[in-house]
């Protein structure tokens, strides 16, 4: 199950272990055309990390810390560092070897 982020809640939750958030809005296209991607992401490492969503129309706040200018941007966090960051959309097969390559 893919987590929708708020400001509130985003800092707690890329704080321990693995997470992948997907900065995004209701309005883009890409980003629409992502999310099956990240859900798919999210069944596929359910249990081994967090996957997640922020939507930067409602929570500015964390999307202006992270200097997102484009969207979809996708960010890896592992402990609460940024370890990864992919702007537009991104292939799953990519994504997946990505989180393996963090995971192991």
């Amino acid at each position: 199950m893919v987590l929708e982020l708020t400001d509130q809640m985003f800092e707690e939750t890329v704080s321990e272990g693995l997470t992948l958030v997907d900065f995004w809005a209701p309005w883009c296209g890409p980003c629409r055309m992502q999310a099956p991607v990240i859900e798919s992401l999210a069944e596929t490492f359910e249990g081994k990390m967090t996957v997640a969503k922020l939507d930067v129309d409602e929570n500015k706040e964390q999307a202006v810390k992270y200097g997102i200018m484009s969207i979809p941007t996708l960010m890896l966090f592992k402990d609460g560092e940024v370890v990864e960051k992919m702007i537009g959309l991104q292939p799953e097969e990519k994504l997946e070897a990505l989180i393996e390559e963090h995971l192991a």
